[in-house]
Order: C-alpha cells, then structure tokens, then sequence
C-alpha cells in the first residue's frame, strides 16, 4: 500500500480504531491527551506509519512546504563545570587539564566573524565554572553588541541564568532584566532534558529542578524573553517521561506563548559518562531511528495547537536523516552552527558546520522549499530557486579554520586558571 498517494482520511479506516480516533481527533484540530500520545508510542506497521502522515499532514496544514534554517554561530565559551551530568561529555573540572575558557575578547571576535559569513545569531552557552564573576553573562552581551550590534543573542540555559541570580544574589526576574538590558534577545530552552524529577536526580543530580526550570522559562516569557524548547530523549526515559514531557511544554505554552519552537534531542550516547561507564542500568544508544522518527510525529500532533515549529537536529541525527525527519512532522532545519562542541564531545560523528548551500540542497531533496529565518522565525529570504549570489559560509573556505572542540581543548593559552 503506498501511503504516499492516499488521502489522510481514507487511510484511517486501515488503523487500529483506538489510534484512528486519536489521530482522528488531531485532525480536527484538538489536543490530543498526554495518555492519548502514549498509545501513538505503540503504534506498529500500518499504524506507524499512519502517525508519521498525519503527523506530515498537520505540518503541512500549519506551515505548509517552506522549511526554515538560521545561519548562527555556537559560542560555547567554558567547558569548566560544577555540575557532572551524567549525559555531559562536553564538561570538565576546574582540576582536569582539558578545562578551558575563552577571554570575552575570542568571545567577540568569533561573534564578529561569524557576523560577517552571514550569521545573524549567535548562541551562547557554556559550562558553569565555580569561580564565575556574577557579571560574567552580562560583559560578554554588551561586548558582543558594542562590537556587533546587529547581531541576535540567543544566550544562557535555565541553568546557567540561575546560576547567574544566584552568584549575585539577586532575584531571577532581575537577573533577567540585567541580561536583556546587556543584549540579550532570547534564551535557549536547554537544560529540560526530561521534566522528571525522579529521573533527572538520577542522570543529573544537583541540576536544575523541574519546578526551577519552569519558573525561569515563565518569567522570561512573561518578561517578552522568547525561548525554544528541547528534550533530551532516548536515555534512561519511559514513554510517559515523554509524553508528560511533552504536555508540560504545552501547558507552559497555553499560558506564556513564548516558546519559539520545540526541538527534540537524541541522546549521543558513545562518550556520555552514564553510558560508557554503565551508571545505570537499562540505559539506551539512543533511541533507534523508528523510535526517534515516532517522537518528532508525536511531538508535532502533541504541540500542534500552540508551537508552530518542530526543528529536528541534524547534529543528532545527521543530515540524511534529518530529511527523513522532514516528512514526520518536522519543519525547521535548525542552524548552521559554524562552531559544535557538546554534541561532538558526546561522540555526535556529525560535522561542526553545515553549510546554507548543503541545508538548501537537503530541503530540496524531499521537495520543500528552503528558507532563511532569524531567531524568531521571521523569514529573511525565500529560496525557490539556487542563489547566484551565495552566503559566505558556502565559499571554499577551509572548515578547520573555525577550530574544533578537540583542538580548543589542547589550546594553552585558553587553558582554565581558577582565579580563587
């Protein structure tokens, strides 16, 4: 049967009825219940594929054959870390000779230079060293602006924004404010993984709390800080943790409407502590490609109603399969990155850059249509056709000029000094 030349509504009556329902029910346009998606998890042949088509279906319906990318830059200045994460590959000790942290002046030039291949974001993100000046997150955004003021700063975790009110024992809500005055103009939705916490006191004890995370994503939204929204999965998690997950997000959502988009992250299992040290029992490779194509569909039947955007991430995943990903349910190609650090410490065997030329291609090759965006999904500029004129990143450079995370680490001069 081929699913492709069939109409949405007439393939149901193929399904089992309890998934036709609930697909059934997304359809015409209601949330489907966080129990409801649980039984999506379960679907298997006809009914698996069933999802992935309305899941496409839906996409198509909210934001039709345009897919979206950003041209950014990834800053992620420090791996030095208080905190020891159980999925993290990317932290070190203060100890640990791999430590290093990058003066606001190499913070600024890579915010420059990315600026000038085309980059209208950069995303800034970095372990929490336990020596941090309080005013840290604040010089690097008015450096960056002072230098680049067009530029979008996409900047600091939950995590690391509490981190900042409480090293200086202010307020999150006036942290914050401190941080939107110094430039920044969205804040990433990391540092989610699973909203358990059970769960997370077990891959990352200490971290943030999920009531924590919350309580930082809402004052930003309600400040007018937009963020994106994540989760890590294919770990340690159930298919609950998931869908619970997942109806948290919109819960969130129904009340702030801040969230950008919503981007799941496949656990990069090779070189996270928890795995190759075997932690814990029953932990996963990441989730297998069925699993992750079922958790991008979900995701976008789960969110539909009130997150347009469903970004898959080709560092995860890898770019072939991200465009596979294209028809479940996914919309937006995420970013050029330029720079990859956390993922590729993990063992992510892909590439620190992708190109806008490579982005376009693979949008094509499915049949969609690629566009360029900023932070906030506003479109930049159309691609119906292959531009003459191409962005800088898509010269002949050589990659390895931007410098990797494995070559960073072995920089002296960057090296970590713990200053107390």
């Amino acid at each position: 049967m081929n699913l492709e030349n069939k109409d949405v509504d007439g393939i149901l009556k193929y399904a089992d009825p309890v998934i036709a329902a609930i697909l059934n029910k997304s359809i015409s346009g209601k949330d489907i219940s966080a129990r409801e998606a649980l039984v999506l998890f379960d679907a298997k042949e006809i009914d698996f594929q069933l999802v992935g088509k309305v899941a496409d279906f839906l996409r198509k319906k909210k934001v039709g054959d345009i897919v979206t990318y950003v041209v950014n830059r990834n800053i992620n200045f420090t791996n030095v870390c208080i905190k020891q994460c159980g999925f993290c590959a990317f932290s070190r000790d203060f100890r640990e000779e791999e430590g290093y942290t990058l003066p606001i002046e190499e913070i600024t030039r890579r915010a420059k230079e990315a600026y000038t291949y085309g980059a209208t974001e950069v995303c800034v993100q970095a372990g929490l060293p336990p020596d941090m000046d309080a005013n840290l997150y604040e010089n690097i955004c008015r450096e960056i602006k002072i230098e680049v003021p067009d530029i979008h700063i996409h900047g600091f975790s939950p995590e690391e924004i509490l981190y900042g009110a409480t090293r200086s024992n202010i307020s999150t809500k006036e942290y914050l404010s401190r941080l939107r005055d110094a430039g920044v103009d969205t804040i990433p939705g990391t540092a989610a993984e699973i909203l358990n916490q059970k769960l997370r006191d077990k891959i990352s004890p200490g971290r943030i709390t999920v009531k924590e995370w919350t309580d930082v994503i809402k004052t930003a939204h309600k400040m007018g800080i937009r963020s994106t929204s994540t989760m890590m999965f294919g770990h340690l998690e159930t298919n609950e943790h998931r869908v619970n997950h997942l109806d948290t997000i919109r819960e969130i959502q129904k009340e702030t409407g801040g969230f950008t988009e919503f981007v799941p992250l496949n656990f990069v299992y090779s070189e996270a502590p928890m795995y190759k040290y075997k932690l814990h029992e029953g932990i996963k490779q990441g989730a297998n490609s069925n699993d992750a194509l079922l958790v991008h569909a979900i995701s976008r039947i789960m969110l539909n109603n009130v997150i347009d955007n469903i970004q898959m991430s080709w560092v995860k995943e890898g770019p072939r399969f991200s465009q596979v990903l294209l028809n479940w349910g996914a919309n937006d190609f995420g970013g050029t990155l330029i720079n990859e650090s956390i993922s590729t410490a993990a063992g992510s065997g892909y590439g620190q850059l992708l190109r806008p030329k490579e982005i376009r291609h693979l949008i094509r090759g499915v049949g969609r249509i690629p566009a360029e965006r900023d932070t906030t999904y506003k479109k930049i500029k159309r691609f119906d056709s292959e531009p003459i004129e191409k962005n800088a990143l898509d010269g002949e450079m050589d990659v390895k000029k931007f410098g990797s995370y494995f070559d960073l680490i072995k920089i002296k001069k960057y090296q970590y000094q713990r200053t107390k």
